[in-house]
């Protein structure tokens, strides 16, 4: 099992007293598997992503990767799993604006001390269509290439579990579809476990599970999802 949970909880504090994101969670992913966690907004989809991925600390319960429990990590020991097991995509790219878009993709592997960086990072932004672009920087960039730069960037050092949160959101649909194509066909190549938090019920349906979460309770549900 690549990724577990054990009656995962989040509660926060707030001014009219405790408020309960995320109910009691089991969840089991193995390695390989694309799974999709849908539901409507402020359901808890991207808090439960954020615990998965050791951004943030739950209330109750466990996560486990690789049968490490994250609650026994301190966060530079978290920050390392990250480092050797994780690839992120978010919704707002997040690129660095200072650096290039080779030294964005470049910036995980040498963070964790990779060597090599430098040619993986040009022969990912090929893969992604943007080998002529690798020396712009994402304000020279449209936001289509800046997430093909997020994309590459996720998968240098290749992460064996690859976390994605409305990674087509900010997306008009023609560039999120390529976007989304290459999001899964670079994630075949490398044989990634892929946990992609979307509203996009198209997107959901080509993984090969579809998690529900509706007021902080996770559920399975069919391809039928609507």
């Amino acid at each position: 099992m690549l990724i577990q949970t054990q009656q995962l909880e989040k509660i926060v504090e707030t001014s009219e007293g405790p408020l309960q994101i995320l109910q009691p969670i089991d969840l089991a992913i193995n390695a390989g598997e694309t799974v999709a966690i849908v539901g409507a907004s402020g359901s808890g989809k991207s808090t439960l992503l954020s615990l998965l991925a050791g951004l943030d600390i739950a209330t109750h319960g466990d996560v486990l990767i690789e049968n490490e429990k994250l609650s026994d990590l301190d966060e530079e020991q978290r920050a390392k799993l990250r480092a050797d097991k994780v690839g992120f995509i978010f919704q707002s790219f997040l690129l660095v604006p200072s650096l290039s878009a080779l030294e964005n993709v470049m910036l995980p592997a040498e963070l964790a001390g990779h060597k090599g960086a430098e040619k993986e990072a040009r022969e990912l932004l090929e893969k992604v269509g943007l080998s002529d672009r690798w020396h712009h920087y994402p304000n020279q960039l449209s936001g289509g290439e800046q997430q093909r730069v997020a994309i590459a960037r996720a998968f240098v050092g290749q992460p064996k579990i690859l976390f994605a949160d409305e990674p087509t959101g900010n997306l008009d649909s023609k560039t999120g579809d390529k976007v989304e194509q290459l999001l899964f066909d670079l994630n075949k190549d490398y044989g990634t476990t892929l946990v992609m938090v979307t509203h996009d019920t198209t997107l959901a349906k080509r993984c090969q599970r579809i998690l529900n979460m509706e007021a902080g309770q996770l559920a399975e549900a069919s391809q039928d999802v609507a």
